[in-house]
């Protein structure tokens, strides 16, 4: 059976307030039927807060207007992310009071607050369940729709695989594509790799970016930052197998999903400001394609599959890729950024009973 999609486009036909999108997501809330899930309830946000000189978040007044929905039906509800403090969401106007609620840690100010749900898929064991996550009532899965080097895309799935966990089971699943892998005779020692990474792991040996290169593996979520800067290729994966990452994410995905009863997880997409990569670059590059709008349900694999629909590749803005990028032709527009099939995923999702990619959109005017 296909699931319900609600749709409400950034497309416009007159020139006022209720034509804009966060008046078409206030109505678009209204038909979720949220309103008669939440009250009394702890909720969860589950969201990006941004990094760096990243403005490509969900922008705040999309934020409040859910944070305002869910207080006006009675929720008791709070925004969650990893590296908040150290990522100051302040800076791109997440505060307590621009957006009515606390903004806090996943697994806690010092994030040793988690559950451990076993897992066996290769070397991927420890599903730590981030606790703030855990002991909420309910969670909004509210996602920014992006491009990612790991997986081709990333979306509602991402946003609790890599969010609603600890480094180590992020680590456990990026290492399902590989180690990394170090080559000094074609090294510049130009340094971007160090500046890239977002959790001091890496370093070189001597003074001014000279000498060999180290990892250090208990900060390192091989995250492949490092990789995607090198100029010259010198840091890559001594493996590269991208659906292990894609299964790893589902049965990640699956094992946070399973701590909420049936119903209690909600799905929001922001098709805004499409850019090639995850946010946790900590950078903006210009949009793929033009804003679309937003996409709601209860089924995170039809919510997945409606998103990578929507982004079509005779929309390409030119300047959303790198100067000399030439695409395929061949695939989905993020198989041709990343070389890597956006839809895997979802198969992987689909497998281990998490939804359908059959869907019916329904338009929010």
């Amino acid at each position: 059976m296909s699931s319900k999609i609600l749709f409400a486009p950034m497309a416009f036909s007159r020139y006022e307030a209720t034509q804009t999108l966060p008046e078409k997501f206030a109505r678009l809330l209204k038909k979720s039927g949220l309103a008669e899930n939440v009250a009394k309830k702890t909720v969860a946000i589950k969201m990006h807060v941004g990094s760096g000189v990243s403005y490509s978040t969900i922008p705040p007044v999309f934020v409040r207007k859910l944070v305002s929905f869910l207080q006006e039906h009675g929720a008791d509800c709070f925004i969650v992310d990893h590296y908040v403090h150290g990522r100051h969401p302040e800076h791109w106007g997440y505060t307590e009071s621009n957006l009515g609620c606390p903004i806090l840690e996943a697994c806690g100010h010092l994030g040793k607050y988690y559950y451990t749900k076993p897992v066996s898929f290769r070397t991927f064991r420890h599903v730590d369940v981030a606790g703030l996550i855990h002991d909420a009532d309910m969670m909004i899965d509210f996602s920014h729709v992006k491009g990612h080097g790991a997986c081709g895309y990333g979306g509602a799935c991402k946003n609790i695989a890599m969010g609603c966990v600890t480094d180590r089971t992020r680590r456990e699943i990026h290492g399902l594509e590989g180690g990394l892998a170090w080559d000094a005779a074609t090294c510049t020692h130009c340094g971007k790799c160090i500046q890239s990474c977002n959790h001091n792991a890496n370093s070189f040996t001597g003074p001014g970016n000279t000498g060999e290169y180290r990892v250090f593996y208990h900060h390192c979520t091989l995250c492949q930052h490092c990789v995607k800067v090198c100029p010259t290729g010198s840091i890559s994966l001594d493996a590269h197998d991208y659906g292990d990452f894609q299964t790893g994410m589902a049965l990640c995905t699956k094992a946070v999903l399973d701590t909420f009863s049936p119903g209690s997880v909600y799905y929001i997409n922001m098709l805004v400001s499409i850019t090639a990569l995850c946010d946790c670059w900590g950078l903006t590059t210009p949009s793929l394609v033009p804003d679309i709008g937003i996409l709601a349900g209860e089924d995170l694999v039809a919510i997945e599959r409606a998103s990578l629909d929507a982004i079509r590749t005779e929309d390409l803005i030119p300047v959303g890729l790198p100067k000399g990028l030439a695409l395929s032709g061949e695939g989905h527009l993020f198989r041709q950024i990343h070389g890597k099939d956006p839809f895997g995923q979802l198969d992987e999702l689909e497998k281990v009973g998490l939804g359908s990619q059959a869907y019916e959109l329904v338009t929010v005017r």
